[in-house]
């Protein structure tokens, strides 16, 4: 296996059109990308379609021209190599199947390619196909796969190569929700089994969160953090970090804070909700202050019948049985919290609103970026 590092990769697509010149917010498709993936670790690419996720894996694999930049397979500059030279494995999105072939013929094609030994490729197949769950088909021909089936022959074909860096490209897209999750068990305890330097591309952050070791968030070509799950779900660094990874979102509302009694508060345009501002910010804000604050749904509690908290009405109740989410309108803002309370609650019942003040988060008005507490 090899690590990878990407310094400050570009990527922008000529325009070769006759169109008129229009002002862009980014020029680049991908924009001063840097990244450092460690020998063994699975990184995920995450963000919304278009944001650059795909194209910086093309680029790694050698299939786009790198605009500027650099990029490392191990110690190996890769900018100018074939893609047959980086030693990489790469299973696509949709599963590229030769349909004359059966699964053996499909998994074992890469090698035959390669001139390989038909004693070493039959090797490789029996040792690759049980740990993809496809002994048992592999004399199918591609019309009588299941869609699950499909992928795992897509990625045992990537695998087989015994490459240093596997590169995936939304590889659970095209499958249902049931053979999503259990495809997420079967890559997850796979990657673990071959240990492979693993580069993930997905726009659902449940795939991030559930398996990468680490997670490159990327949006309009920018990376906008790259940590460890808990890092970019605990620890935001800006606004859409914070509303992008997590389900349901991060609430996120504009808030005036005041000061009474010489504590700061919370307030909101339009509704009674006050929250207590953790003491940790008193160093940045002031009374009067503009900002925008974040909390987690699971943040966000149903007070007892002794509790102290604001009463609201709910505007919204779900009940998705291992959960119910709750939305209540904080003036044209919607607020939602998650309960595993066995009540069903009703439209226009009234409850008690509590917050957890130390989970609240502050993020800049204009920029979006993260208020974050003085030493």
């Amino acid at each position: 296996m090899a690590g990878l590092t990407l310094k400050h990769v570009y990527k922008r697509y000529e325009n070769s059109g006759k169109k008129k010149k229009s002002k862009q917010l980014n020029p680049f498709a991908v924009n001063d990308l840097n990244l450092e993936c460690g020998e063994g670790e699975f990184v995920a690419l995450l963000g919304p379609s278009g944001c650059g996720k795909t194209t910086t894996l093309r680029m790694v694999a050698g299939l786009e021209d790198i605009t500027q930049g650099e990029i490392y397979i191990g110690d190996r500059l890769a900018n100018n190599l074939h893609p047959k030279d980086r030693n990489i494995g790469l299973a696509f999105e949709d599963y590229a199947m030769y349909p004359p072939l059966d699964v053996y013929g499909n998994v074992a094609f890469n090698l035959r390619a390669k001139g390989v030994d038909k004693a070493e490729i039959d090797r490789r197949v029996r040792e690759i196909a049980p740990l993809m769950q496809i002994d048992d088909i592999l004399d199918k021909m591609p019309v009588k796969l299941s869609g699950g089936q499909k992928q795992r022959v897509n990625i045992a074909r990537a695998i087989i190569r015994e490459p240093e860096l596997l590169l995936m490209d939304e590889p659970l897209s095209h499958l249902d929700g049931k053979a999503r999750q259990l495809m997420r068990i079967e890559i997850k305890r796979l990657i673990h089994k071959i240990q492979c330097t693993t580069v993930y591309v997905t726009h659902d952050q449940l795939e991030a969160m559930s398996l990468a070791d680490k997670i490159a968030i990327i949006n309009f070509g920018v990376l906008q953090q790259f940590g460890t799950p808990s890092e970019v779900y605990d620890d935001p660094v800006n606004e859409f970090v914070a509303s992008f990874i997590g389900e349901p979102p991060m609430n996120i509302l504009e808030t005036t804070i005041i000061k009474s009694d010489g504590t700061f508060f919370f307030t909101f345009p339009d509704s009674n909700l006050k929250i207590a501002v953790p003491s940790r910010y008193y160093s940045v804000v002031s009374d009067g202050f503009k900002c925008k604050m974040g909390v987690r749904p699971m943040d966000v509690l149903i007070g007892g019948p002794d509790s102290k908290g604001t009463p609201e009405e709910i505007a919204t109740f779900e009940n998705l049985g291992d959960e119910r989410r709750i939305g209540i309108h904080v003036g044209d803002m919607l607020l939602m919290l998650i309960t595993e309370d066995e009540k069903r609650y009703r439209r226009g019942d009234i409850i008690k609103l509590e917050v957890r003040e130390e989970k609240t988060h502050l993020f800049d008005i204009e920029t979006g970026e993260r208020i974050r507490e003085k030493p």
